[in-house]
């Protein structure tokens, strides 16, 4: 039997632990409006639609370290209308919002500024560069 201490001391270590209360938050599995792609994913909608526009959300010195083939840069604190209009144009453009990982909520919040200015082909890799990475597959080093 565990005494009342021992449970308090060992959930506290559990929640200090896990991933959502070590630093960042994980982000939720769906945004409303986007539509979740995984790394594979991702590269059959590059294929099949060439008009597609790749978007990284995060910051311009974590783009510079490498980012996915064809992406463009525009963080998350620079996506508005203007920015939006800039690299996508129409409002039927399909376009993928992705950051660095569930950990990272930039493309999350970039998506849904795309979604609140009328996009309506908006995709989200909400695994990014972690799980692009760990599926063995390569970033553009500029």
């Amino acid at each position: 039997m565990f005494t009342k201490r021992a449970v308090t001391i060992l959930l506290a270590s559990l929640i200090i632990s896990t991933p959502s209360f070590a630093g960042k938050k994980i982000v939720p599995e769906f945004v409303e409006g986007t539509t979740k792609v995984e790394a594979e994913q991702l590269i059959e909608l590059a294929m099949s639609k060439p008009n597609l526009v790749i978007v990284d959300s995060r910051k311009k010195s974590d783009f510079k370290k490498g980012f996915i083939e064809g992406a463009v840069s525009l963080p998350d604190t620079d996506t508005n209308e203007a920015s939006l209009n800039k690299h996508l144009g129409a409002k039927n453009t399909p376009v993928v919002f992705y950051c660095n990982g569930i950990r990272c909520g930039r493309s999350m919040k970039a998506a849904k500024v795309a979604i609140s200015q009328g996009y309506k082909s908006v995709y989200w890799f909400r695994g990014g560069v972690e799980e692009w990475e760990s599926k063995g597959l390569p970033l553009v080093k500029p």
